[in-house]
């Protein structure tokens, strides 16, 4: 046997191989590695100090900033204006690149950040005219007031003097990419005060309504039958459920008269100074919106499906330490960061000259607590859903429009949209006596123009009356909106800070009128209240349902509700006060309030909620965080009643349906039942309102609750016939919808009905309302965090919302959940939706949002030694020099 000899060259070959190889994975592992340490370095560099000493100009002694465990500071100084000038410094270092893109919204420049994809946008925004608004509120603040705003900008522009670009967040690494232009601005107090607008527009309650009316009437109602079109709005938005659900105020109480610093009873709504714009927008790109208004609300906050809030305080006569308890959990669009800010502001020597002893939540951006709690009173907001929205329909001509029988000229201003990488966009921007024409930014504000359907002194009229006709002209929409007109409400914030009982609460309410929200109250002598507050219309002719005739000033606002008129309760003998949105008084009240209430169901449970268990045993804090964690769904109980009368096909089907037999109608996240509920309500509300021929509106799901309860009660409804989907009476609609949310839940979590939850179908992402919005995966994966299975929905008292027909992820939060103990303030405790740092990356960008999602809250040390005692961090601020 011989050896045959191996040829050397494929292993010499195959060695340089290897070694190639070896080098090339090497080369990328360091390549790799370089760019993950780039990478960290440009996350981390903006990362603030929040331990040690730094030395900062524009301070007048040494303020000292501890942070607990979560990242929220106590901040403590011997001044008001050392102060706020930290609360400026610390909320730069935590939430900058938010304030100041917050601040590109409510000024309408937008465009210059992010492109010509904004530019309509910002001209709708500026044809509102918050940040002109905003400018003549700050003039006319008073001088301790300003001081608060301008030490608050010098603390923030401290920090930016510091910090440039890509230092004071990551957002401007990633932006420079697309526009490596941009340099930040300086912080001015008109910035602060114009985001109040912003959240104003979050709540502003029934603009949309008034427009689904007019637009349902447009294209369905016929205009020789306008009283048909009247039965069907009115069977689809039906007034409240006054002998089912509760209002906030059963009977008004007598208390002293408030010593007002804004006496709504001299006010005039007579001509604003907003404007119109000129002509039609281009549909905006980014964030995929289909309207100018859509777009807006993606930036600053929508009033879809949730937005709302519950608040509630019950009196020591009901509680176990004997003292009150208050409750709140504002609701919102979900935002990351939070909209939140957790904060506590301590004078060192609490005194006139530096009043503040006061903790809670802020927004970023704006000094001072906007809920929380001082050292003797608690308080809580919910959105008061007034009606301070109206459209009307203008007749214009040219460059006047019709007033009374005569042309007027329409008043005009001008302004320049800048835009990063393209030319610049100028608008001319026209207002009636009402405020701004905003017909032609949308195609329904275009269409309620168009179709001119209004309530007059004839009722409701579709079409051109004979008044408007003899009026020469084109239609166009004008809003009359209280949010356009100056306000107090810069100021408000700091007189409730330090309110220290009833009367001085009423004080600081009566200055807080835009965003109108009802206020809960509660002090450490164990009295509970309740306020509403806000620039209230009176009207003429009209109730502001519908559109009305702009040009008979009949139809105009003729005043405001004097703040002594206003709702108020003090010590009810109920022992307890709910605000849930819902109805504020009963309709025998003096004054007309709305039409459009939040229809109750989650003010219901909450007060049977508080009824029951104090039945049973003395109220506790935990008693209040289970009732604000409490899912049960009222039309789910419906539906699971009626359901055990219909007989649908398939096995599949029928295990569904049998899971309603035994559910406790909770919509918890293991749940499911609670799947195959919403699933079929989903179903069955579009197939009554979308899946027709001429589809009518759907609208919020608490107002659906009630109409959809009073079609199962009749069976013989017209409604329940659909020729579209072949189905002629309730029962069969029933059936059918059954049947297809079996197979829709089948196609989204598999024919394993036990595998089925709630919580995964309707779980949040977190989503960065500008970069992880951006449609570009790798950058949203660097913003944005989720999915969070989570409980609850929408008209639930645990108020995650949904939007119908589009998914069942959650949209509308809880915002932040807080439980107030006025036995002793260090037992309250407290959530937000995220944490609080906005940094992408930092321990506390979402370290509270798993306890968010379980509905659990955290201890709120209040106390400075309670402060001392939870404190991780101190950072100590000196005046440089």
């Amino acid at each position: 046997m011989t050896n045959e000899s191996v040829d050397p060259a494929p292993r010499r070959l195959g060695a340089k191989i290897g070694r190639i190889a070896f080098l090339v994975v090497a080369g990328i592992m360091v390549v790799a590695v370089a760019v993950a340490f780039f990478v960290v370095w440009t996350i981390q560099r903006s990362f603030p100090q929040t331990s040690g000493e730094l030395e900062v100009d524009g301070l007048q002694s040494q303020v000292t900033v501890q942070r607990d465990a979560l990242g929220v500071p106590t901040i403590t100084a011997d001044s008001s204006e050392d102060l706020f000038y930290a609360q400026g410094y610390v909320h730069a270092q935590d939430r900058f690149f938010e304030m100041d893109f917050r601040r590109h919204v409510t000024s309408g420049r937008v465009a210059e950040m992010f492109g010509e994809s904004q530019a309509a946008t910002d001209m709708f925004l500026r044809t509102l005219g918050w940040h002109e608004v905003a400018e003549q509120e700050v003039e006319a603040l008073d001088e301790a007031t300003r001081s608060y705003y301008e030490s608050y900008a010098d603390g923030v522009n401290a920090y930016l003097a510091e910090n440039d670009g890509d230092q004071v967040s990551l957002e401007y690494a990633v932006l420079g990419i697309q526009n490596p232009d941009y340099e930040i601005e300086p912080w001015e107090p008109v910035d602060s005060v114009a985001w109040l607008k912003a959240m104003a527009w979050d709540l502003r309650s029934n603009l949309e309504d008034e427009t689904e009316r007019a637009m349902l009437v447009a294209d369905t109602g016929d205009e020789a039958a306008p009283d048909d079109s009247l039965t069907m709005l009115e069977k689809l938005y039906p007034a409240y459920p006054f002998d089912e659900n509760p209002v906030i105020v059963p009977q008004i109480s007598t208390v002293p008269e408030a010593s007002s610093g804004a006496d709504a009873d001299t006010a005039s709504a007579g001509d604003g100074e907003d404007s119109g714009i000129q002509n039609a927008v281009t549909t905006i790109e980014w964030g995929e919106a289909d309207s100018v208004i859509e777009a807006a609300s993606m930036l600053v906050g929508d009033v879809g499906e949730g937005i709302g809030s519950n608040s509630w305080v019950v009196s020591g006569e009901l509680t176990e330490s004997g003292m009150p308890l208050l409750a709140n959990d504002p609701h919102l669009g979900a935002a990351l960061p939070s909209v939140w800010y957790q904060v506590q502001l301590r004078c060192s020597t609490v005194g006139e000259d530096c009043p503040f002893d006061v903790g809670g939540f802020s927004f970023s951006g704006l000094p001072g607590v906007v809920i929380g709690h001082n050292e003797r009173v608690a308080w809580g907001f919910t959105n008061l859903t007034t009606d301070v929205a109206d459209l009307y329909i203008e007749k214009v001509d040219g460059d006047a429009y019709w007033r009374d029988g005569e042309l007027v000229p329409l008043e005009e201003r001008q302004e320049t949209i800048k835009v990063a990488g393209g030319e610049d966009i100028d608008l001319t921007i026209h207002s009636t006596a009402h405020g701004p024409i905003v017909s032609g930014l949308t195609d329904d504000l275009t269409a309620v123009a168009e179709g001119q359907v209004m309530a007059d002194g004839d009722g409701l009229t579709q079409g051109e009356t004979d008044a408007a006709g003899a009026m020469s002209g084109e239609y166009a929409v004008s809003l009359r909106w209280t949010a356009l007109d100056p306000g107090t409400s810069a100021e408000a914030l700091f007189s409730m800070n330090t309110a220290q009982d009833f009367d001085s609460f009423r004080q600081a309410a009566s200055l807080f009128d835009v965003p109108a929200q009802n206020l809960v109250y509660a002090d450490v002598e164990g009295n509970i209240g309740y306020q509403a507050p806000g620039r209230l219309p009176i009207r003429g002719a009209g109730d502001g349902w519908l559109p009305q005739p702009g040009w008979d000033s009949a139809y105009d606002w003729t005043g405001f509700i004097p703040f002594e008129e206003l709702p108020v309760s003090y010590n009810p003998a109920s022992g307890y006060i709910v605000t849930a949105n819902n109805a504020i008084v009963t309709d025998d009240y003096s004054h007309f309030l709305s039409r459009d209430w939040d229809y109750g169901y989650r003010a219901a449970r909450i007060a049977h909620l508080i009824e029951r268990r104090a039945a049973v045993a003395p109220l506790t804090a935990q008693d209040m965080r289970d009732i604000q964690n409490d899912n049960e769904m009222w039309i789910g109980k419906k539906l699971a009643t009626v359901m055990g009368d219909i007989e649908v096909e398939g096995k599949g089907a029928q295990e569904a349906v049998a899971l309603l037999r035994t559910w406790d109608a909770q919509n918890n996240a293991d749940s499911a039942a609670a799947a195959y509920a919403n699933v079929l309500w989903s179903n069955l509300v579009l197939n009554l309102f979308e899946n027709r021929e001429e589809p009518l509106p759907h609208g919020s799901q608490g107002r659906l609750f009630t109409v959809v309860d009073a079609l199962l009660d009749d069976p013989s409804d017209p409604l329940w016939t659909n020729e579209q989907l072949d189905v002629t009476d309730r029962d069969e609609m029933l059936k059918l919808s059954a049947e297809q949310a079996y197979d829709e839940l089948v196609s989204l979590q598999g024919d394993v009905s036990a595998r089925w939850n709630w919580g995964s179908l309707h779980a949040i992402t977190l989503r960065s309302e500008t970069l992880g919005s951006s449609g570009i995966a790798p950058i949203e994966a660097l913003f944005n965090r989720g999915p969070y299975p989570v409980g609850g929905g929408a008209s639930v008292v645990n108020a995650t919302g949904w939007m119908l027909g589009e998914s069942y992820a959650t949209t509308t939060v809880p915002s932040m959940r807080m439980v107030i103990d006025l036995a002793d303030m260090d037992a309250s405790s407290w959530n937000n939706l995220t944490g609080a740092s906005g940094h992408a990356f930092h321990p506390h960008y979402v370290d509270q949002t798993d306890n968010w999602a379980g509905g659990i809250q955290t201890a709120w040390p209040f106390a400075p030694d309670a402060v001392d005692e939870a404190t991780v961090d101190t950072l100590v601020l000196k005046p440089k020099g």
